[in-house]
């Protein structure tokens, strides 16, 4: 082979490597779906506290992904973060579902939880999620068990030596 042969196949070779990664890369940060999102019905939530979530950020029942986070926005009269979830249209839930926020591992993605309740009304497009609990955060329960350890402790107060003083 020419030496302009082997040189264009390791230029085709690094452009699908090129290639390749950059397609992992949007893989992994979920910005590529092929999926077509218009099948569902999206529903909102209201939560206090939603620590990392991020739009695309997967939403799960039972360990099995139903839907994506559409939005995020704050809510300027209460100042409550509002979740707007896109799910599957095979994925029916009750009115009195609760949507919780967990993460994935110790340090991973955060994401939405959905418990299926037991009434016999389904949630419809539009509807509102009422059953919410916000996502926990790790720094504040640190920070909340060093409090109560340092509370425990009684402080004490250095006695003066006595030096000099004979008994």
């Amino acid at each position: 082979m020419s030496k302009k042969t082997i040189d264009l196949w390791v230029g085709v070779f690094v452009a699908l490597g090129l290639g390749a990664l950059f397609f992992l890369a949007l893989k992994v940060g979920n910005l590529l779906n092929f999926k077509e999102q218009k099948n569902g019905y999206e529903v909102m939530a209201r939560f206090d506290n939603i620590g990392n979530l991020k739009p695309r950020a997967p939403i799960k029942s039972a360990g099995v992904v139903v839907g994506r986070v559409e939005s995020i926005k704050l809510d300027p009269q209460t100042y409550e973060a509002v979740v707007r979830l896109h799910l599957e249209k095979n994925f029916q839930f009750s009115r009195d579902t609760i949507a919780a926020i967990f993460t994935s591992g110790l340090l991973g993605e955060q994401f939405v939880g959905l418990e299926a309740g037991g009434d016999s009304q389904m949630l419809k497009d539009e509807e509102w999620i009422k059953k919410t609990q916000s996502a926990i955060q790790i720094e504040k329960l640190i920070s909340q068990f060093m409090f109560s350890k340092a509370q425990e402790t009684p402080a004490t107060t250095a006695a003066p030596s006595g030096a000099g003083v004979k008994p």
